[in-house]
């Protein structure tokens, strides 16, 4: 991933509402919550305004106007310019385009499971998917609900959710099963190291060698 003059996510947010019309970073912040973006970019919007100046350094937004509502505090309207659209566009096709390998925390506990007896992971592994299959029902009634109303290219991103979902829940009940079943190689290896706090010859061979 290139290294970019504005590199949040709030600052593709912005970017992206302001292709549709000048707005300010209320109004901003109004239509990204409306359309659910808040979770799909995971936006911390008290920078919110600070993004929008740095946007604006930069040349990727542009002040129109200063409107003023009653008695509330003048608001500068902002508008996309040809860099920022330029911007956006290869923001999007990087992030569409180049496979995220970024490590999950998910990923780093499986990493080191073996600190714990595998009959916790096993529980644990069950609560987790307690809270998945949750997540699915849920993510699969909230974009029926949608598709009511709202075309599939603007649920696209749900759809993929529901989908990662789905496949993560199989494969933790796989591995549940098969650390249930013992089919799994090394899980017996694994509850005697928990038990006595002896490693296997094999593994203590290769611990060793690690730190030569």
């Amino acid at each position: 991933m290139k290294r970019r003059k504005v590199g949040n996510m709030l600052g593709l947010a912005v970017l992206s509402a302001l292709l549709e019309r000048p707005m300010h970073p209320y109004e901003m912040a109004t239509v990204l919550r409306e359309r659910g973006k808040e979770a799909d970019l995971k936006i911390k919007w008290g920078s919110l305004y600070t993004v929008v100046g740095n946007l604006e350094k930069h040349g990727f937004v542009a002040a129109v106007e200063s409107v003023r509502d009653g008695g509330r505090p003048e608001r500068t309207i902002y508008r996309l310019t040809d860099a920022g659209r330029a911007e956006l566009e290869d923001w999007v096709a990087e992030l569409l385009g180049e496979p995220d390998l970024e490590p999950t925390k998910f990923r780093a506990g499986l990493s080191i499971m073996a600190s714990l007896g595998p009959d916790e992971v096993v529980a644990l592994l069950a609560t987790r998917l307690v809270t998945l299959d949750e997540r699915i029902e849920q993510q699969s009634a909230a974009l029926d609900a949608a598709r009511a109303e709202v075309p599939r290219l603007f649920l696209v991103e749900g759809e993929y959710e529901l989908a990662l979902l789905r496949a993560e829940a199989e494969w933790v009940r796989g591995l549940r099963r098969d650390l249930t079943s013992g089919a799994l190689p090394g899980v017996a290896e694994w509850r005697r190291y928990r038990e006595t706090g002896e490693l296997p010859e094999d593994l203590t061979a290769f611990a060793e060698g690690g730190q030569e």
